[in-house]
């Protein structure tokens, strides 16, 4: 369905439609040696909606950030199709692409090298305005201090320098300079996690209050899942560069059906306690170490870490399938079900 039959159907239009995205490298192993290929994404599909914000999850070197990086059309996918607002990002001409880095803005995860410390924050934030539109200086600067107000700065902040500020109100100065250009998507590569706690928490729910007034769809890198406990709708688990399940939040969180995503919540302090059949959920303790990406197992991708594998995990790779309103590449799903 494209985005216009979305719209008019009354269902938030499609802001991002990824269809089996795969990103290999080739890594030089020395002269006269053929390369490797290391598969950081391999076929990942999904969808956002304006106004949802998309969770994708992981430990360290799961793909998360490849991912994130093709989404922001910094990286092109090695195969797969990628739709940002009905666009096919591989086919677009130099101006749909122009149009789409507009779109399309980050927020990066440390507010302490996000920023030049050369420029105050008036011209940090005029500066997408100044190379994207044909804006004057005056008309710039009142946007400037507009946006400022809307993350919740004062306004003598514009004329002060990135290092007289803490490190949350640094990241809301990030936030503010990715709305600049009024974007569809925010791509939020690990926003909160170089914060405090308590920090933390303004500035998820400063995100939440901008994703409800402009419309705006999140992609939001993470790997606490305490923090995609509070900002997402949807949720993607990967694990070395596979999605192992995907689907609304709430299902995930009540009943895990996969072994990792199990594992990912038993783990993380303030979730871990009764599922949904009021049972004690215990810690799951994952055995061994995450295997390379230059030689990831023959079959199931978490195989050698899982404590319920088989010899059919071992020897066949399941397929995402869906279980229970969600997708879930795991052979055994159904055994999680409550009874």
């Amino acid at each position: 369905m494209s985005t216009s039959q979305n719209a008019s159907a009354g269902k938030a239009p499609l802001v991002v439609e990824a269809r089996d995205l795969k990103r290999v490298y080739e890594v030089r192993r020395g002269f006269m040696r053929a390369p490797d290929h290391l598969q950081a994404v391999g076929g990942v599909s999904f969808t956002v909606q304006a106004g949802r914000t998309l969770a994708v999850v992981g430990e360290s070197g799961c793909g998360k950030s490849t991912l994130a990086r093709m989404i922001s059309l910094i990286e092109t996918p090695t195969e797969g199709q990628l739709l940002i607002q009905g666009i096919d990002t591989a086919h677009a001409s130099r101006e749909e692409r122009l149009g789409l880095r507009k779109a399309v803005q980050l927020v990066f995860q440390n507010p302490y090298g996000s920023l030049n410390p050369r420029k105050k924050i008036g011209a940090i934030l005029e500066a997408p305005l100044e190379i994207n539109t044909s804006l004057s200086a005056g008309e710039r600067a009142s946007r400037a201090r507009d946006m400022l107000a809307r993350v919740g700065l004062r306004p003598e902040h514009y004329d002060r320098y990135p290092h007289m500020f803490s490190g949350g109100q640094r990241q809301r100065i990030a936030i503010a300079r990715a709305l600049m250009l009024n974007p569809a998507l925010v791509v939020a590569d690990e926003p909160v996690s170089a914060l405090d706690v308590s920090i933390q928490a303004q500035v998820l729910n400063l995100l939440a209050d901008l994703q409800q007034s402009m419309g705006l769809a999140y992609l939001f890198i993470s790997h606490d899942l305490g923090v995609v406990r509070h900002i997402a709708h949807d949720v993607l688990v990967m694990y070395l560069g596979h999605a192992v399940e995907q689907g609304k939040k709430n299902s995930l969180f009540a009943q895990p059906l996969h072994p990792y995503t199990q594992a990912l919540l038993a783990s993380t302090p303030g979730i871990a306690g009764n599922d949904a059949s009021g049972t004690i959920k215990q810690r799951i303790v994952l055995k061994g170490e995450l295997p390379s990406p230059l030689n990831p197992p023959s079959g199931c991708v978490f195989s050698t870490r899982c404590p319920h594998v088989t010899e059919r995990c071992r020897a066949e790779r399941p397929l995402l399938r869906e279980v229970a309103n969600r997708q879930v590449a795991c052979h055994y799903a159904e055994k999680f079900l409550p009874a």
